[in-house]
């Protein structure tokens, strides 16, 4: 596939197609027991994020696997290029905007040559992981995203340290948002004090146009129904999160895609209160969220749950990742398969079914 083919889908305005609001599912990746990728269903995978509506995909997030990185494995080139063409096939059926997101890890000379894979591939900005600078200083991580921003946007990222970030207080964000190349913020510390720190700090920064997408996983639907009072340059306002970059999300897409639309729904309807049962709705998808991202068990089997959802419905074929430790916990499968039954409203079990011959030719 050659690089040219994707200039067409660089023309859409990135920032105005986030600020709009949309899913966007963290793609996993699709093994087989040698731990190759299986294209087959890497491909279906894909396909049914287009057809469930969402407004994007990211890959080569921690959902997809961080091995895939390592230059030893080798797959970073070849899964963004086979998740961005099989995209752009199934969109030339109904053309419409579609963002794609890459993950950027790693030192800032790895970080700034997956950016340029990633630019080369079609990929619109970079969803850029600080795993690596744990121990560093607010100073050097800030280098860092801007040397990268200069090859290719960011969506910047702010990962909870459970799995991997660490905390990033006020002022890295106040100064993070001067980096005038950031498209979008996810937000995913898992901590209600730490998010709303963003929130403020790019009101201070005056950056309305940067989107805020949540990443709080166990806290969806009230990062998107909730109006957070700011104030910048004397004006007193309100800044909310449009919509979701998540893991999550990989799973039961078509109904993400319905309820994110509901709320957009309700916003523009300008009502003055909440349904109390988006509330409910919200508590039953942290609950659910709960098995899939095995919150017991410190999210060890995170991506094994994702994988157990979709192996199910047929959409991989097994829960298999690169680390052989990295398995469901201890009760996790039967508590995985009650999910439907306990959550129906949540699930796209039968959207799935009814295109599963489609999303594997």
């Amino acid at each position: 596939m050659a690089d040219t083919e994707h200039g067409a889908v660089n023309a859409f305005d990135i920032r105005r197609h986030l600020h709009v609001g949309q899913v966007i599912p963290a793609h996993p990746l699709a093994l087989l027991p040698t731990r190759g990728m299986d294209e087959r269903h890497q491909r279906a995978l894909t396909r049914y994020y287009v057809a469930s509506g969402a407004g994007g995909m990211a890959v080569g997030v921690h959902t997809t696997g961080f091995p895939i990185h390592d230059a030893k494995i080798g797959l970073y080139r070849p899964v963004l290029e086979l998740a961005a063409e099989t995209a752009d096939q199934a969109l030339a059926r109904d053309p419409r905007a579609f963002v794609r997101v890459a993950g950027l890890i790693g030192d800032t000379a790895q970080a700034v040559r997956e950016a340029q894979i990633a630019q080369a591939l079609g990929y619109h900005c970079g969803l850029l992981s600080l795993g690596a600078w744990r121990d560093a200083t607010d100073t050097a991580i800030l280098a860092h995203c801007a040397r990268v921003a200069e090859v290719l946007p960011l969506f910047g990222f702010y990962l909870q340290p459970a799995v991997g970030g660490r905390r990033l207080a006020y002022a890295f964000w106040r100064e993070f948002a001067e980096i005038q190349n950031v498209v979008a913020i996810k937000v995913a510390p898992f901590d209600r004090y730490a998010t709303m720190d963003v929130v403020r700090a790019l009101a201070d920064a005056g950056r309305d146009d940067i989107a805020l997408y949540t990443g709080n996983d166990d806290a969806i639907v009230p990062d998107l129904l909730t109006d957070v009072p700011v104030t910048s340059g004397g004006r007193a306002y309100t800044r909310h999160f449009v919509g979701g970059l998540l893991g999550q999300w990989a799973v039961w897409t078509s109904r993400a895609v319905e309820m994110l639309r509901e709320i957009q729904l309700w916003r523009a309807s300008g009502a003055d209160t909440i349904p109390r049962e988006w509330l409910t709705r919200g508590a039953a998808l942290t609950m659910a969220n709960a098995v899939i991202f095995d919150a017991a068990h410190g999210y060890q089997g995170c991506l094994p749950g994702i994988l157990e959802i979709l192996r199910v419905q047929g959409l991989v074929r097994g829960t298999w990742t690169f680390d052989t430790h990295e398995q469901l916990s201890p009760g996790q499968a039967e508590a995985l398969a009650r999910l439907s039954e306990q959550y129906p409203d949540l699930t796209d079990d039968a959207f799935v079914a009814e295109r599963l011959d489609e999303f594997l030719r």
